[in-house]
């Protein structure tokens, strides 16, 4: 699935090669030339990955890391530096802040979009784009396709989105707030109730191919996505 990624570099030569990349890739890129045009594009909607440069002018890339992973509402977005300080030092000093990669320029572009998929596979797997199966059950990103037993099922985009969340998420237990947030966006305020809507349609969907079954409620926790039997 596309990604929305800030791209941080002040060298327009570089921003516009990664965009075009970018956009090649799928992906959606928004631009920022400082780290204060960044924040100031966050507050109104936090990327699924941020492309920062080391020496912006004005703040650093690296004190905007640091801010970045010390606020609640932003920690969470995972950042690959890409930098012309390729220093051991300098890569422990961006990865000790909490960048998730490190790149140093000169780059190639298939590196760089092997490692922006390493990432969000890591971290957001529902935005790498690849294919999962389970238990018959088969969900394909790129065509926004989902399949049980060779049954076509149709499912709105929010469904969607939810059984690739489980789906690249199984067996784990999660809250209805922890399912907001990934599924709707920690920007977007709706209430813990309209998860249970919302499975409820993904079962009904999910019921003629028989994998209904695979959402398990797990009573004062939230919901499991699991080929095990229920306990």
């Amino acid at each position: 699935m596309p990604a929305t990624i800030l791209v941080v570099e002040d060298e327009p030569a570089i921003r516009e090669l990664v965009v075009l990349n970018l956009q090649q890739a799928g992906h959606r890129p928004v631009v920022a030339d400082s780290a204060e045009l960044a924040l100031a594009s966050m507050r109104d909607a936090l990327p699924d990955l941020i492309l920062l440069d080391w020496m912006l002018p004005g703040m650093s890339g690296v004190e905007f890391a640091r801010r970045i992973k010390a606020d609640a509402y932003t920690r969470q977005v995972p950042i690959i530096m890409l930098t012309a300080r390729g220093d051991e030092q300098d890569k422990i000093t961006g990865l000790e802040i909490g960048a998730d990669d490190y790149i140093t320029k000169p780059f190639s572009p298939r590196e760089l979009n092997a490692r922006i998929k390493a990432v969000l596979r890591r971290l957001a797997p529902e935005m790498a784009g690849d294919l999962v199966e389970m238990a018959g059950l088969r969900l394909d990103p790129a065509t926004h396709r989902v399949a049980g037993n060779d049954r076509t099922i149709e499912l709105g985009p929010t469904e969607f989105r939810l059984l690739h969340f489980f789906m690249t998420r199984p067996e784990r237990v999660h809250s209805r707030a922890q399912m907001l947030d990934q599924v709707w966006g920690n920007h977007v305020f709706v209430e813990d109730r309209t998860v249970d809507v919302h499975i409820r349609r993904l079962r009904r969907a999910l019921e003629a191919s028989g994998h209904d079954v695979l959402i398990q409620t797990v009573r004062g926790s939230g919901y499991r996505f699991s080929a095990r039997a229920e306990e």
